[in-house]
């Protein structure tokens, strides 16, 4: 399950690709908007800053905008900077790996086996899902 924190991020980047070609968007404009507490949104968008997601400018005019175009940020890439694994189980995640303390032997574990293909289905739909792809789907949807 996505934490809050993620939708936090994945609203207000959707929301930033919506007005990619009208300039800096304040914070508050983002949370009023957006239904995003301002001081949580504050940490989500400095992270996405440090991650190179974003830029922002300060002063008259200021504020956040993206720094990639909407087709090159993925749901995969923001599910990771904010919430660290994809995979549902530690043994089979590709950043985060750990072994499982109930688990005897991973090479024969079928469970640990049917959530490899979990993750990797996960994985190729998530890396697909863009900003663009889901502003297409939006509007689709309308």
């Amino acid at each position: 399950m996505l934490s809050k924190k993620c939708k936090y991020a994945i609203h207000a980047l959707i929301y930033l690709a919506e007005r990619k070609d009208k300039g800096p968007v304040h914070i508050q404009e983002i949370a009023d908007k957006q239904h995003i507490p301002k001081k949580f949104l504050e940490g989500i968008l400095l992270e996405l800053r440090n991650a190179k997601v974003l830029h922002s400018k300060k002063g008259k005019g200021g504020g956040y905008y993206l720094h990639k175009r909407p087709e090159d940020v993925s749901l995969v890439e923001v599910i990771r900077l904010m919430d660290g694994a994809i995979a549902m189980l530690p043994c089979v995640s590709l950043n985060y790996y750990e072994k499982c303390e109930e688990c005897r032997d991973e090479k024969t574990c079928g469970i640990r086996d049917a959530f490899v293909d979990v993750r990797d289905e996960t994985l190729r739909i998530l890396s697909r899902s863009t900003l663009a792809q889901i502003l297409k789907r939006q509007k689709e949807l309308k």
